[in-house]
């Protein structure tokens, strides 16, 4: 193989693999920033229970104070009913009492309820305690593994990036030239291989002659299509020659 064709393999291998380091990092923060978004639901449900179960305490507190209220005006009537002179003033007071005892009743049955309320939501806060918990534990196992993952890229694109420094040196500036003008313009891909008659790349059918002189990877022939360099791989598997 032309020995200048075999280090644009190599070099394009080393792009390749720095290119899918540096994406791959490009993705994190939005990995990041999905964790904190699930971890802000959590702390948002658990913020909810609890100002339901703060509401809800609010509110009993506030049918205590009208049955106290109640249960004052309503011990007043009954001082007063030792004292009314006439049946029509008893009948009164006796009236006063019904409704005032219906009021305390009215209010307590209200209060039960809160409290039995009040029971469901203490336990929906402590099961989003729970959840919200767990959802750090993982979280943060989560975050551990995205930042060993972005160590890990950033190593290997560094020492990719480093290795295609080294080999770049040993590439004449115009062949150098031509790949990273191809790199530019194709998407990060220079070189590609010849396989089944078609470009890898682009998929266009390569003439047979073109083919051909590809097959014997001795100078650097760019696909007709996209402009890639060809180049072929006889480990790859054994191809028919194409007829001149």
């Amino acid at each position: 193989m032309l020995p200048d064709l075999e280090r644009l393999i190599r070099l394009q291998s080393l792009h390749t693999t720095a290119d899918d380091a540096r994406r791959r990092i490009a993705t994190i923060p939005a990995q990041i920033d999905a964790l904190d978004a699930r971890l802000d639901e959590q702390r948002s449900a658990l913020d909810t229970a609890k100002q339901q179960l703060e509401t809800n305490q609010g509110s009993r507190r506030e049918l205590e104070k009208e049955v106290a209220a109640v249960q004052s005006r309503l011990s007043k009537f009954k001082e007063q009913l030792m004292s009314v002179k006439t049946n029509k003033e008893y009948q009164a007071m006796q009236k006063e009492i019904a409704t005032a005892e219906h009021e305390v009743q009215s209010f307590e049955e209200r209060i039960l309820e809160a409290m039995l309320e009040s029971d469901t939501l203490a336990a929906a806060v402590k099961d989003a305690e729970a959840s919200l918990a767990a959802a750090e534990a993982d979280i943060e196992a989560e975050r551990k593994t995205i930042e060993q993952e972005r160590g890990t890229c950033e190593a290997a694109a560094k020492k990719a990036l480093d290795a295609r420094e080294v080999l770049a040196g040993e590439i004449a500036g115009k062949i150098l030239g031509l790949f990273d003008q191809i790199v530019e313009k194709r998407n990060g891909v220079a070189v590609v291989e010849a396989r089944d008659g078609l470009c890898s790349s682009c998929h266009v059918h390569l003439r047979p002659q073109v083919l051909n002189d590809v097959r014997r990877n001795d100078r650097l022939i760019q696909c007709e299509h996209c402009g890639r360099i060809l180049h072929f791989d006889a480990a790859a598997g054994a191809q028919p020659a194409a007829d001149a």
